[in-house]
């Protein structure tokens, strides 16, 4: 237990009102600096954030906190009519203050005041200091998404350093922030005091914590540092756990061999004993003796025996518990046919420069939030991509061509020179819940046969039963690489693979998953992400960064 912690759990256990288990006897603690919150998608993370805050309370143990907490979810809810001190939330003090100042001497505006007099000044200090606009009563509307996000988290800040909240409490703070916006975000972090717990697959963000906790199989583990140096420190425990896993298999083996080798010399005692009697080499007394003798020695050696075996068979159960089996895809992908040269598409600036992506190249879409990049893709796919293959997925004849023209004047937009052409876009919905798991990978792939099909998703990590579940029945991360599978195994294979934000709300397992699918892939790609270390690990060939203007600047790397 941690010295002095801000948040203790004590044996929490959180059941939703239909019965399902979300958290199950978790017990640990976060302490009074910045801690890095990760853990599996569905392991219970945002669940634990609001039971700390107050919003949920535990069917069973007890969750206590040095003072009070101070919970921003993963997202917003924006009044169109809110202003900037409503979404600091301030406005009440900023109010009392005015009335103040207007020279209403009404005892109730002093007592919301309290002691928060220069509210306004600070509160614009630290928009300042983050490059956020400074008027208190410009509308949210005005504000980008990211910027509203920052604001808000701004308020968080300023709440706690005038003590109105002792544990501030963020939930995935840099989804869909943009590469400006997340530097601003950890600039903010580097700079906080006070206890802070963020829930993240962010490893730059993660990298900014005091320490690292991991949720999972419900159970809370608190490491003293960031989450490189918890990684490293789990490996070696890992090398540790298979290590003792091996050891206890072999002792298993060993004491097993020993059984049935006790058990043969024990059956040619018994053969021996039966022809000494037919033999009548000794007398029928002496032989009853000898046999009761023998048959209670055999009995006491199989027992022994028998225990440990099932001694050495706990040993290898509790070193299995230790040694994690988080799979990684690997898979041989259909090769979709993409020779170096051939042209797949063409991005075209707003002043008529064109990108041409050939090849199986892979291609980053880059560019603040707003620009239009994910306009862009929607218009690259056109709005004449066959019904029956449903939303997010393009696929055609590999040598039809199709012109796609940008739907705005002034816009990027382009064309794509093929029709097999893949399609995920930032919200997984490309499925329907109706189907099963089967069914819907079968409308990318309708003349491979179904044993083949189930045999390609358990590279996927879909596996037995999952794979004739209904997709409703899925949880996220399983819909994510349904999604994922629909795509990467059509056939024919697509030329052309178009991702939109990929790792917005998967957890780092995922990601890694992610990349081992994409590592596969020997068709082009063209990616839209904020997340530069998930960008970094794709090989990519280039940059394409798309500006306000709808101009696009390419950067080979």
């Amino acid at each position: 237990m941690l010295s002095n912690p801000s948040v203790v759990l004590h044996d929490v256990t959180f059941a939703w009102p239909d019965g399902a288990v979300a958290l199950d006897h978790v017990s640990g603690a976060f302490g009074r600096g910045r801690t890095g919150l990760t853990g599996l998608n569905g392991a219970g993370k945002s669940t634990l954030l609001r039971l700390v805050a107050g919003l949920l309370t535990p069917t069973s143990g007890r969750v206590a906190l040095s003072g009070t907490a101070d919970y921003l979810p993963q997202r917003i809810t924006l009044d169109v009519e809110a202003t900037v001190a409503d979404l600091l939330g301030i406005t009440p003090v900023v109010r009392a203050l005015r009335a103040i100042e207007s020279g209403d001497v009404d005892v109730a505006h002093f007592d919301v005041v309290g002691d928060d007099w220069d509210v306004e000044e600070r509160a614009v200090a630290l928009l300042s200091a983050t490059g956020l606009p400074t008027g208190l009563d410009r509308a949210v509307a005005t504000l980008s998404g990211g910027e509203a996000v920052l604001t808000a988290i701004t308020g968080v800040r300023l709440r706690q350093a005038t003590g109105g909240g002792a544990v501030a409490l963020l939930d995935e703070p840099t989804n869909n922030l943009d590469g400006s916006a997340r530097e601003r975000l950890y600039e903010l972090v580097r700079g906080w005091r006070g206890a802070l717990v963020v829930v993240s697959h962010d490893l730059a963000l993660l990298e900014l914590m005091d320490e690292t906790a991991e949720l999972r199989a419900g159970s809370l583990t608190t490491f003293g540092g960031p989450y490189s140096a918890y990684r490293e420190w789990l490996e070696v425990q890992q090398e540790a756990a298979a290590q003792a896993l091996r050891s206890a298999e072999q002792t298993l083996r060993k004491e097993k061999r020993q059984r049935i080798e006790a058990e043969e010399r024990i059956a040619h005692s018994e053969r021996k004993g039966r022809k000494d009697a037919a033999n009548s080499k000794f007398v029928k007394a002496v032989i009853n003796e000898r046999r009761n003798s023998a048959e209670k020695s055999a009995g006491s050696r199989r027992g022994m025996l028998d225990d440990k075996v099932d001694a050495a068979r706990v040993a290898v159960d509790l070193a299995e518990r230790a040694v994690r089996d988080d799979d990684r895809i690997s898979v041989d992908l259909p090769d979709p046919g993409v020779p170096a040269g051939r042209r797949l598409a063409v991005l075209r600036g707003a002043d008529g420069r064109e990108i041409v992506v050939q090849g199986p190249e892979r291609i980053a879409l880059t560019g603040p939030n707003g620009v239009g990049k994910t306009t862009l893709l929607e218009r690259l796919l056109s709005t004449t991509r066959p019904a029956s293959l449903g939303a997010g997925y393009v696929r055609g004849d590999t040598d039809a061509t199709r012109h796609i023209p940008s739907t705005q004047r002034g816009g990027a937009g382009g064309e794509v020179v093929t029709e097999r052409v893949a399609y995920l876009p930032q919200r997984v919905d490309v499925l329907s819940d109706d189907s099963s798991v089967l069914d819907a990978v079968r409308e990318g792939a309708p003349h491979v046969a179904p044993g083949e099909l189930r045999n390609r998703l358990a590279r996927f990590l879909v596996r037995g039963a999952a794979v004739d579940r209904p997709v409703a029945t899925l949880s996220g991360g399983e819909r994510f690489r349904v999604a994922l599978a629909r795509l990467l195994l059509a056939d024919p294979p697509a030329q052309l693979l178009m991702l939109d934000e990929p790792t917005n709300n998967l957890d780092i397992a995922s990601t890694d998953q992610l990349v081992d699918a994409l590592s596969a892939y020997r068709g082009a790609l063209l990616v839209v992400s904020h997340d530069g270390a998930f960008l970094d690990r794709l090989g990519l060939d280039a940059e394409v960064r798309l500006d306000a203007a709808g101009n696009l600047t390419e950067v080979r790397r």
